[in-house]
């Protein structure tokens, strides 16, 4: 699969076409249902495949039918015509109702990922050894890694606060990130990451090993004042959220004034990649 620069282009997947969307706002992928039934099934009429499919999906009463949307796409004519598409998530599912040889290899990666997660669910020690191969494969240094790993369970402790607290796993969740995010580092989390270039990347893993730690440092300070003012409200959340958050400003303030650097940088995940390659030449 090739990556393209334009954000509601194509992508090339086995030398076809799939014509896919970036919702900025929802920060998604949304990728033609068509396209990948083309390339899954090698349909004469793909269009006339997902029509029955469709009403096969309906009948069983599945839930991803439902969750279907229409966007505007450039067919082949150059002109734009309304196109069912699939966010990443319900795409994967739809390729589950697919019998096709082609997508067989699909199901099965899906099949050993969700062995791999009951797996991480009965010894979580697994996952931080999967995540060690995963960010080695793809070229940080052991350092960087290290520190990621360590801010992974840093901000667990943090979750498990919020859940003592009886914050909402999801918004909830996502707005006292938001809050810490700007706190310490003066950007809010989208425009931390449009500073940096990305789209659904993940943030943390976009981030120098300084930053990594003040944003480390801003969550378990989060977390201890959490365990010792038990705040009752959300309300009361996103405000020690942001005392957590200050701490961490304060220590980049201080980083910035005594090296005349920005903390905050555009730099990710290839420029991480890069510094290793270097080093080794």
């Amino acid at each position: 699969m090739s990556r393209n620069k334009k954000n509601n282009s194509i992508i090339i997947f086995r030398d076809k076409q799939v014509r896919r969307h970036w919702d900025e706002k929802k920060e998604l992928w949304y990728f033609s249902v068509v396209d990948v039934i083309e390339i899954l099934t090698d349909a004469t009429v793909p269009k006339r495949y997902w029509s029955d499919l469709k009403i096969k999906l309906k009948k069983e009463g599945g839930k991803v039918y439902e969750k279907i949307v229409q966007l505007k796409l450039i067919a082949k004519d150059g002109k734009k015509y309304s196109t069912d598409v699939a966010d990443t998530e319900n795409l994967l599912r739809l390729v589950q109702s697919v019998p096709s040889p082609k997508a067989e290899p699909f199901k099965l990666w899906l099949a050993k990922v969700g062995y791999e997660r009951i797996e991480e669910t009965e010894d979580p020690e697994l996952a931080f050894e999967r995540a060690m191969r995963t960010y080695l494969k793809k070229g940080y240094s052991r350092g960087w890694i290290n520190q990621r790993l360590k801010s992974i369970d840093i901000r667990k402790d943090l979750t498990d606060e919020w859940d003592e607290r009886d914050v909402k796993e999801g918004i909830e969740f996502a707005i006292l990130t938001d809050e810490i995010t700007k706190a310490w580092s003066g950007q809010s989390v989208k425009s931390y990451k449009k500073l940096k270039s990305l789209k659904k990347q993940n943030l943390r893993d976009n981030m120098t090993n300084l930053e990594l730690v003040l944003n480390m440092l801003a969550e378990v300070t989060t977390t201890e004042i959490s365990k010792t003012k038990k705040p009752k409200s959300f309300s009361e959340n996103k405000k020690v959220a942001r005392e957590g958050g200050e701490t961490a400003g304060k220590a980049r303030k201080d980083i910035k004034k005594k090296t005349s650097r920005r903390v905050v940088s555009s730099k990710n995940a290839r420029y991480l990649q890069n510094k290793k390659r270097k080093k080794l030449k």
